[in-house]
């Protein structure tokens, strides 16, 4: 019996255009070239349509690793991350890294799948209103309710996300939406680019006015000076005037590591010379800061004497935690520029903070014993690595070794958590970043207690041949937390013990990930070494002593003057 032809209906053979495919093709057409997600039920229209797209789609092993790995990729581009999931826990699962990216003022676009519109309200299955519950961690939420409707969400969904202070930006998209055919042509795209407007002439008077008649003054830089392009502005500034000059945890690497007015971090776990200098100035010069509690220590003892010029980008920060004598809101760059009081009679000043910068600091030569000492590690392996040196850092003891030791050259190439403080941050944020710059050394610093949470992306490592080089500092304990409570608990260590911890070489190995574990400082330049040479994914478990702490320290509720040392 012969068999006969299948005759589809007419509108069967043709491509459908859906939602889901103006999806695909709005982002394509804003110049995204890569996406960080997990599929599901609701946005597997999403999914169904990337298929022959122009978009590399990275396929994480949990949702929390696409919004690191896509916040990761915006701080080195300066272009909005693009992470995906689906309904309910996918979309649950991204809250942390929308969070991040909140506190962190990084520009993302997060995508995610929901219950057909028709269910929305019923507790359908996977329904979660991740509209209502993301509110506080976003600059915007949208829900998409028409197909019709998604270019023009979508691009402003990035234009809010990447203009003025960048943040996240939460899209939710109804199966129905996504599924449902598009009746009219594609939309051309209209949205203006928005620039930041410059300061007022009055602004910048004013301060100029407070500034020439300073003679302690310090320059206070935040991450609101990466944000905004001004680092070569800032460096300008500094270069110009010569004043001292301090950062918080988000702007290492705003000056050039090699300024001699540039004291180093403050706060908590800041350099000595930096905090001396706050301390002792009668005039802060506040840019893209907004006086962080980590940063501050006890608020109404933080730079007593001091008069405040308060400049970013945001205004509503100027002045939200310290009265500000001048406040400059606008383009920090041009603000910067302006920012000129010509010859400044602060000699005595300069030469007080370089002598306290040559006395107090960090030696690297004192440490007893032949294990590996954490800081000499890394400073040696920033060294190493050159300009082409980027960290992208978990949180803990390590995070502060790596702000006070490793040299960076741009502050995008210090990739960490430093609002949210979120734990997981270091291995998807390096495999975005190595992705986004591969010919850079880019470098995942994190601990034994960090790399658990998101351990399971070594499979994306190896899927991905991502050339990520992972720092493990394995003390078998939870160090920052061990430490506060050997100081402010009384030595009632509880719950920091990590002694079953596995071989993580092996456990590296294991993904086929290429491993290998040192002990001994003689081993550390062989170390560094291979892990520079490598040209895949690998791992160097280092074992370090675990009673090793942070230091400097401004204990809880303290003056930054009050700083423990070891």
């Amino acid at each position: 019996m012969t068999a006969l032809p299948i005759t589809l209906p007419e509108a069967e053979t043709q491509q459908r255009t859906t939602g889901a495919h103006w999806v695909v093709r709005t982002l394509e057409e804003l110049g995204v070239h890569r996406i960080f997600g997990y599929p599901g039920g609701a946005i597997m229209p999403v999914y169904d349509a990337l298929v022959g797209s122009k978009l590399e789609h990275i396929l994480v092993r949990h949702e929390q690793a696409a919004s690191f790995a896509a916040d990761a990729q915006a701080r080195l581009s300066g272009k909005a991350g693009v992470c995906l999931a689906t309904s309910g826990p996918g979309a649950t699962n991204l809250l942390t890294g929308i969070a991040n990216a909140y506190m962190d003022s990084v520009p993302m676009v997060v995508l995610t799948g929901q219950v057909p519109t028709g269910l929305m309200g019923t507790d359908a299955f996977q329904e979660v209103d991740v509209f209502g519950m993301s509110l506080p961690v976003v600059k915007h939420s949208i829900i998409v309710r028409e197909p019709e409707e998604i270019p023009a969400r979508i691009r402003e969904a990035f234009a809010i996300a990447e203009s003025g202070r960048p943040g996240p930006v939460l899209v939710d998209l109804p199966k129905d939406t996504l599924q449902a055919e598009v009746g009219q042509p594609y939309p051309p795209q209209s949205l203006p680019a928005a620039k930041p407007s410059p300061a007022s002439s009055s602004e910048i008077d004013a301060a100029t006015a407070l500034l020439a008649c300073a003679k302690r003054p310090v320059f206070y830089m935040g991450g609101g000076i990466g944000l905004g392009g001004a680092v070569e502005a800032a460096r300008d500034f500094m270069a110009r005037t010569g004043i001292p000059a301090v950062s918080t945890l988000k702007a290492m690497g705003c000056a050039h590591p090699d300024a001699k007015n540039y004291l180093g971090m403050l706060g908590m776990h800041g350099t000595r010379a930096a905090n001396m200098a706050v301390q002792d100035s009668d005039l802060l010069i506040c840019c893209g800061a907004r006086f962080d509690d980590r940063a501050t220590g006890k608020p109404d003892s933080f730079a007593p004497d001091a008069r405040i010029i308060h400049m970013d980008l945001d205004a509503a920060e100027i002045g939200k935690l310290r009265n500000v004598d001048a406040g400059i809101a606008g383009d920090l760059a041009d603000a910067l520029a302006r920012l000129d009081p010509g010859y400044l009679d602060i000699d005595p000043w300069r030469q007080v903070c370089s002598q306290r910068k040559t006395e107090f600091a960090f030696r690297y030569d004192d440490a007893p014993g032949s294990g590996i000492f954490a800081p000499a590690l890394l400073k040696q392996l920033s060294e190493a690595a050159g300009d082409d040196f980027i960290a992208a850092c978990d949180v803990g003891q390590h995070q502060m070794w790596v702000a006070q030791h490793c040299r960076f050259s741009r502050p995008e190439h210090h990739l960490t958590s430093a609002g949210l403080g979120a734990m997981g941050y270091g291995l998807p944020a390096g495999i975005g970043a190595a992705m986004e710059r591969p010919d850079a050394q880019v470098i995942t610093v994190t601990g034994d207690g960090s790399i658990m949470m998101n351990i399971q992306e070594l499979a994306t490592a190896r899927r991905y041949s991502v050339p990520v080089k992972i720092l493990l500092l394995d003390n078998s304990s939870l160090g920052l937390v061990r430490q506060w409570q050997e100081y402010f608990f009384d030595q009632n260590f509880s719950e920091i013990d990590l002694y079953d911890n596995p071989d993580f070489a092996e456990v590296a190995r294991s993904f086929g990930v290429e491993a290998f574990t040192i002990h001994s400082r003689a081993e550390v330049p062989a170390a560094i070494d291979r892990l520079l040479s490598a040209t895949g994914p690998i791992l160097a478990h280092c074992l370090i002593d675990p009673r090793e702490n942070v230091w400097p320290l401004v204990p809880p509720g303290k003056s930054n003057a009050d700083m423990m040392e070891d």
